[in-house]
């Protein structure tokens, strides 16, 4: 691989930069999610107010009676609104699921627990599987939230580099992992349960006592993990590398360091972390192997919804990181008392700043959505529309995986994105059979397959930064088209996959139905 730089040439705009800053020009006009949500909770009082002198000839599936919009705009509405403010924003359910796991999270990746065992998992994998093991990691990365981006991403470009190959090329199928693969892991993380809890909510607008569980899709996840791998395995070896084989690194790049260096401490701390929560998986094993144990149901079921098991997920994903997080930290030094423990979950907390602001406004909103029975009605017509174009579910499932996409160009936040459109999407599919499970299901594929080619993702400057570093010239076109041929690749082999899953009726995940009966 030459290091000769390249004389500097005029940049030449072609039509996908411009395509490419027409999205960041209108993504830009687009307010911050709070404020969608502040905006869209206005029109629904309008609309409510409008739409409540109409007459539908629709049955409402949750009353059996004619379907009527309430009027939000009364003074006993409002009164009611402003009496329930607060109880709607503290019983929002994504709210204290994200937060008692990001807790967590938190701790492990403060200690340095995660980074530690990201480094050894790259540190012993052989050349020819370079690339794929690269992949899984960035993976298994979004354990621990934005961790991928500011080091798995970088570390791509380290390793190739030091590889002898052409780091633009790492710094791509980390960026494909972490972002593109972003609803694909066989760990469970913070996004399971972020995305159910929206996911049911969005449920009980056609069915007030359906609930959903926060592994409903880990099944799928995980198999989808390989899945992603295989697809960034071959675009980054048979069509990146190739492509960039004419784009030399600048002479002036960083040097390659000493990959996967760690001190005698840093990997014992490690060792006696895992060991911490092996022992912990371990004595979850045994507590509920009696069929009489305490965290079954009273039928002696461990995936049924009144096990206690299934309700403790989030606890136990916050118990199982922050034990081997608090054990590395002690050994390390990290945490040289208690008080540096509760500093990291505080630390952790204040990068959850925006999201809690973001979930006031939105629990306002679904709840009005969903008492004003415009949802209801949206719905049921969409579901008339999809009845009468006679489509199979296939070709529905795949329709809304292309809009997700598509919306996920202009809104970025996944979260935003399915409080949005997911009180209309789920329940329309369930008046037509589709549960909300695999809904969900075909919303994760679309909405990770082109966080990779969108300016407005919020890491995607960053990751220009990265590439910058080995060849000054990279822009937002260089590395989104760069990342072109991963999304188109993984927008057809994820949604032909999950076809695939769905046909030969494997499980989505724990209590997860295909299919919905009004």
């Amino acid at each position: 691989m030459s290091n000769q730089a390249i004389p500097d040439a005029p940049y030449k705009v072609g039509a996908m930069d411009r395509f490419l800053n027409f999205i960041e020009r209108a993504g830009n006009k687009i307010p911050d999610p709070a404020i969608l949500f502040f905006w869209a909770l206005i029109c629904v009082w309008l609309a409510s107010a409008l739409l409540s002198h109409v007459t539908f000839d629709l049955i409402n599936p949750r009353t059996g009676s004619e379907l009527e919009i309430a009027n939000l705009l009364t003074g006993e509405a409002l009164a009611n609104f402003l009496a329930n403010m607060v109880t709607t924003f503290t019983g929002f359910a994504p709210l204290g699921i994200v937060l008692v796991a990001m807790l967590g999270v938190g701790v492990a990746d403060s200690s340095g627990f995660i980074t530690t065992g990201l480094k050894k998992m790259l540190a012993v994998t052989p050349a020819k599987l370079l690339t794929p093991m690269l992949i899984l990691v960035a993976i298994v990365s979004h354990t621990a939230a934005d961790a991928g981006y500011v080091l798995v991403i970088p570390l791509g470009g380290i390793i190739f580099h030091a590889a002898g190959r052409h780091p633009l090329a790492g710094i791509a199928a980390a960026f494909a992992g972490v972002s593109g693969g972003f609803s694909a892991n066989f760990i469970p993380s913070g996004i399971d349960p972020l995305l159910a809890g929206f996911t049911q909510t969005s449920a009980q607008v056609l069915d007030p006592d359906y609930i959903v569980n926060p592994l409903a899709n880990i099944y799928f996840t995980g198999l989808s993990s390989f899945v992603v791998v295989i697809i960034g395995w071959f675009v980054t070896e048979k069509i990146i590398e190739p492509r960039l084989a004419a784009t030399p690194v600048d002479k002036d790049a960083e040097e390659v360091p000493d990959l996967g260096a760690m001190s005698t401490q840093e990997s014992n701390a490690f060792k006696y972390a895992m060991l911490a929560m092996l022992a912990g998986i371990a004595v979850l094993i045994f507590a509920i192997i009696p069929e009489s144990s305490a965290l079954r149901s009273p039928e002696g079921e461990l995936t049924a919804f009144s096990a206690p098991l299934m309700k403790s997920i989030v606890p136990l994903i916050f118990i199982l990181f922050i034990i081997p997080g608090v054990v590395y930290g002690r050994v390390v030094g990290k945490f040289k008392r208690s008080n540096d423990i509760i500093k990291a979950m505080s630390d952790t907390m204040g990068t959850m700043g925006s999201y809690i602001v973001m979930s006031f406004f939105c629990a306002q909103f679904l709840v009005a959505f969903g008492q004003s029975n415009i949802g209801t009605m949206l719905a049921l017509y969409g579901a008339e529309g999809l009845k009468a174009l006679n489509l199979p579910g296939q070709a529905t499932v795949v329709g809304m995986i292309l809009l997700t996409a598509m919306v996920n160009l202009l809104v970025g936040s996944s979260s935003a994105k399915w409080a949005l459109i997911g009180p209309i999407l789920v329940p329309m599919l369930m008046a037509v059979g589709i549960s909300p499970e695999l809904s969900q299901a075909a919303y994760r594929v679309g909405d990770s397959v082109s966080n990779i080619i969108s300016p407005l993702m919020v890491f995607f400057p960053l990751v220009v930064v990265y590439c910058q570093r080995y060849v000054k010239s990279t822009g937002i076109g260089t590395l989104a088209s760069m990342m072109m041929p991963f999304s188109i690749a993984m927008l057809i082999g994820w949604s032909l996959f999950l076809l695939a899953y769905w046909a030969l009726e494997i499980p989505l995940g724990f209590a997860a139905p295909y299919t919905y009966s009004m």
